[in-house]
């Protein structure tokens, strides 16, 4: 049931992956195209590792209704607490090379569960989202199965390989 106050959406999945693993894949910008379920993410064009809060990594990004199609959207990191959480406010860059924030934040919980085991939850947040774009943007742009969608896709690439059989 959604209800018109909420203003967040979240989803756990319990993964067989340590959670050092798993921190590690969303430390990398490279993977978060892989990770998105909606197509929307393309890929980074920052690809630096993240490792600190204040830091920026750029995406390019593309969305039917966006009114360019493609565009590039600067993330700058608020949460950086490895293995446990991982998170980021999503913004532009402007003509001027100033940043603006949107207000929404998407943010990683990371649970060890045993030494192999974690439960993520995803949680896309737009609490601080101003009226203004609340007018043109409906929040959550996207329904509730892209957080389940995303993380099912995490687990698939923060799990181990198995080494390959001989012959």
């Amino acid at each position: 049931m959604h209800t018109v106050d909420q203003e967040n959406v979240s989803a756990t999945l319990t993964v067989a992956v340590p959670a050092a693993r798993v921190f590690a894949v969303l430390a990398d910008p490279t993977t978060h195209s892989a990770i998105d379920g909606t197509g929307w993410v393309q890929e980074a064009a920052d690809r630096a590792s993240l490792t600190e809060v204040g830091q920026i990594f750029r995406m390019n990004m593309y969305h039917p209704n966006h009114p360019n199609g493609d565009y590039q959207v600067a993330n700058q990191v608020q949460v950086f607490d490895p293995p446990r959480a991982i998170g980021w406010r999503t913004g532009q860059e402007t003509d001027d090379a100033r940043l603006e924030f949107g207000g929404w934040i998407w943010r990683y919980d990371l649970v060890p569960l045993g030494p192999s085991e974690t439960e993520v939850t995803l949680t896309y947040d737009w609490s601080a989202v101003p009226q203004f774009i609340r007018e043109y943007i409906r929040f959550p742009p996207f329904g509730p199965e892209h957080l389940t969608n995303s993380l099912h896709h995490l687990a698939e690439l923060a799990a181990p390989t198995s080494p390959a059989s001989d012959p």
